[in-house]
């Protein structure tokens, strides 16, 4: 007994250990690019232009490019991937078919974010003819986001009791009827959450918009979807390891680094808050 009990007290020290380890290592990541990052923030830094080949001004284009290139993620990725999941939860059956689809969906999600940006190349850029642009980047990173929301939207539908389905049908209600006005809204806050995760990731990607339309210097705001544009993780990444004048921009790169964190610990608390807010509301 005594040595369960020892064992018992040394497995959960080990895993005591190990969070403690993993959240400071997150927590001096975190303090170090605030502490540096924070010198250089100011609201003529956020809102400015860049000048002098990136030397002086700010990340105002940088900023504006993300959003945009966010938003045209969402509008594709979550309308898709949320079909996707009804379709493949409510409609489908069991069988060889859909188990080798979502598979093959699973599959999807785990591939390299830079395979995705040479086959947006391929399709966007030269097969639709769109161009590097702010549209081909939105377009490529919602092939990229599609497998999480489609993955996540539908275990949240499988996560509604059948008893809420089964409920409907005895009253007389169609299936669609079931779907929209019982399993989707008991359902919305794991889709939202998972939708919300999967652009959180999509905004700090660099490999698939560095192929599809971003560049690192322009003093401008995109005025079309088929317009080049500036965007925090690839001008970090310049910033940091490309500019020829590395240790002038670092102050620069390290505010950029923050911005760019504080948009996706945005995107991470926002999508507790609706979850919450949800879940709340469904409780009522």
């Amino acid at each position: 007994m005594n040595l369960n009990r020892c064992k018992e007290t040394l497995g959960f020290g080990l895993l005591r250990l190990c969070a403690v380890i993993s959240v400071l290592i997150l927590g001096v990541i975190i303090f170090d690019i605030a502490f540096k990052g924070a010198e250089v923030i100011s609201w003529e830094f956020l809102t400015d232009y860049p000048r002098e080949g990136m030397t002086k001004g700010g990340i105002l284009p940088a900023i504006v490019g993300t959003v945009l290139v966010t938003f045209i993620t969402a509008l594709f990725s979550i309308p898709l991937g949320v079909c996707a999941a009804i379709y493949l939860s409510e409609y489908t059956r069991e069988g060889k078919v859909v188990r080798l689809i979502r598979a093959a969906i699973r599959n999807l999600a785990g591939v390299p974010s830079i395979v995705y940006g040479l086959f947006g190349v391929v399709l966007f850029v030269r097969g639709f003819g769109f161009g590097a642009s702010v549209l081909s980047s939105g377009l490529t990173l919602g092939l990229l986001t599609l497998p999480w929301i489609i993955t996540t939207s539908e275990e949240a539908l499988k996560a509604v009791p059948k008893s809420f389905r089964e409920g409907a049908m005895a009253l007389g209600a169609t299936k669609w009827q079931t779907i929209r006005t019982n399993v989707l809204p008991y359902a919305f806050p794991g889709i939202l959450t998972g939708a919300i995760l999967g652009l959180s990731r999509a905004a700090g990607e660099t490999a698939p918009i560095l192929f599809t339309g971003v560049a690192f210097y322009i003093p401008k705001l995109p005025t079309s979807p088929f317009d080049q544009f500036m965007a925090l993780p690839y001008h970090l990444y310049i910033l940091s390891t490309q500019h020829h004048a590395t240790e002038v921009v670092k102050p620069i790169a390290y505010g950029t680094a923050l911005v760019l964190l504080a948009v996706v610990l945005a995107m991470n608390l926002l999508a507790i808050i609706l979850r919450y807010r949800a879940r709340k509301k469904l409780k009522m």
